[in-house]
């Protein structure tokens, strides 16, 4: 019997222990696409406790914690943070097999020291060890980063934020990561919300610009986008149902606009319409920056009206949504090509049976302009577990080529989340690792080391076109 979280945690093989410790453990981590605050950078936060640090903002923990049956006030509530962490450590005695029970043991480990394993008993003795440490210099935002040998980070920020914490962190000479900003335009895009008109209002004001017509929001944008560029940024993201196509001439787009503006009600097509135009617009902009696109899709959000009442969006009431409409995938990134507006792109969905349905249709529109310029992905959210990576992997492997795959990202609030990157390399060089013992692929340690170093880290620094060195 294996001892639990060994140091060849899942790595099976001597060609995936060799190829994770020689290699990949030492890499350094780009983290492309994150929710981390960079206020909370700039500022060096300091947590009083592991409640603050680990339960703050994580609806992957909140979700599993309602599904114990613990009350809401214990999780999003004013409950006091001991009693917190006591109803986190009980359900994660219920976790076996969920990737939380073991994201939180790597972090105990790596961070803290804790090689015990966490739960209603020992709730107490991590609580203390926790609180201790967390005043330990090394334990304040910026170290996280750093002890995690992260080089360059990416948030998620709106078009009408004035990005001052990022001009804040580039001029502090003190911190060697790079902090950049990535578009996320999905309010601009959002005209069936109800406060649509009051974002606007806002989204003139950052660009110093009324906005009163289709032109004039896709101006603004194209203001905010130079500002978000002059600032670093590199790439978009846009969180999508799914991967729409209803094209409209510009007048429809406009006199769409123009109703919703002036407080009227929008179709369902409407909006689809509304949506394309400002894609395939976006999509023509991001070309012209250099900038790479983000689509995440498949997602059914705020399911339950009576939480979100009460708490709010992005807590922990979402669900995967059905696959992908395949026609109208391939016509969105069909009619971006043929206006010359296909910029360097990223899907992802939700949805793991739509991995081979993108693996297809990425195919369909690589060309010289970029290595890997159309990919998937990394498994997200719902799928960013062992059998969901090890299922997204095989997948591209089998219709793509799995050597220009840009690799693991956080998508996490949390400063502790790094060793996410671990966990998706351990599995990452075990898939690979096992080929070669089965004689699927010769054991060519140049190239093994080449791949390994590139999907870790090299092919996103290539990518975006960071200004990093390559390891």
């Amino acid at each position: 019997m294996k001892p639990f979280l060994d140091e060849n945690f899942l790595l099976h093989t001597p060609t995936a222990q060799a190829l994770y410790h020689q290699t990949a453990a030492s890499m350094p981590i780009l983290d492309y696409h994150c929710h981390i605050d960079p206020q909370e950078i700039y500022q060096d936060r300091r947590f009083e406790n592991i409640t603050q640090a680990w339960l703050g903002g994580d609806h992957y923990k909140w979700r599993q914690m309602r599904s114990n049956g613990v009350e809401e006030d214990y999780i999003t509530g004013g409950a006091p943070d001991r009693e917190k962490f006591q109803k986190w450590a009980e359900t994660l005695d219920k976790a076996i097999g969920n990737p939380l029970f073991h994201w939180s043991h790597l972090e105990l480990r790596r961070f803290f020291g804790y090689t015990g394993v966490l739960g209603a008993e020992t709730a107490q003795e991590v609580w203390d060890l926790c609180g201790q440490k967390l005043q330990e210099p090394g334990m304040s935002a910026r170290s996280l980063i750093l002890r995690s040998r992260v080089t360059l980070l990416c948030t998620t920020d709106d078009p009408a934020d004035d990005l001052k914490w990022h001009r804040l962190l580039r001029e502090d000479a003190g911190f060697p990561v790079q902090v950049l900003p990535a578009w996320r335009p999905d309010k601009a895009m959002g005209l069936e919300k109800p406060d649509y008109g009051d974002y606007i209002a806002k989204l003139g004001q950052a660009a110093g610009r009324k906005i009163e017509s289709f032109a004039d929001l896709k101006a603004a944008l194209r203001t905010r986008m130079d500002y978000f560029a002059a600032m670093g940024c590199r790439l978009s993201d846009h969180g999508l149902e799914y991967l729409m196509y209803a094209p409209a001439s510009e007048e429809e787009v406009s006199a769409i606009f123009a109703k919703r503006l002036n407080g009227g009600p929008v179709s369902r097509e409407e909006e689809l319409r509304f949506k394309t135009a400002c894609l395939l617009f976006l999509g023509g902009e991001y070309v012209r920056l250099g900038w790479a696109m983000q689509l995440h899709f498949g997602v059914v959000r705020d399911n339950n009206t009576a939480m979100f009442r009460r708490v709010g969006p992005d807590t922990g009431f979402d669900a995967m949504g059905s696959s992908v409409p395949a026609g109208q995938a391939l016509a969105l990134l069909d009619a971006l090509s043929s206006r010359n507006a296909l910029p360097k792109t990223i899907l992802y969905s939700l949805n793991p049976g739509d991995d081979p349905v993108i693996g297809a249709l990425i195919g369909c529109f690589q060309d010289a302009s970029a290595v890997g310029k159309i990919q998937q992905g990394s498994a997200w959210w719902f799928n960013d577990h062992k059998e969901g990576m090890r299922r997204q992997l095989t997948s591209l492997a089998n219709l793509g080529l799995l050597g220009n795959f840009l690799g693991m990202l956080t998508d996490s609030r949390s400063f502790l989340s790094y060793p996410r990157h671990e966990y998706f390399r351990r599995v990452f060089c075990d898939l690979i690792g096992g080929w070669v013992e089965d004689g699927e692929y010769p054991n060519d340690r140049e190239k093994l080391v080449r791949l390994v170093k590139d999907i870790c880290y090299n092919n996103a620094v290539r990518y975006f076109g960071f200004s990093l060195e390559e390891a």
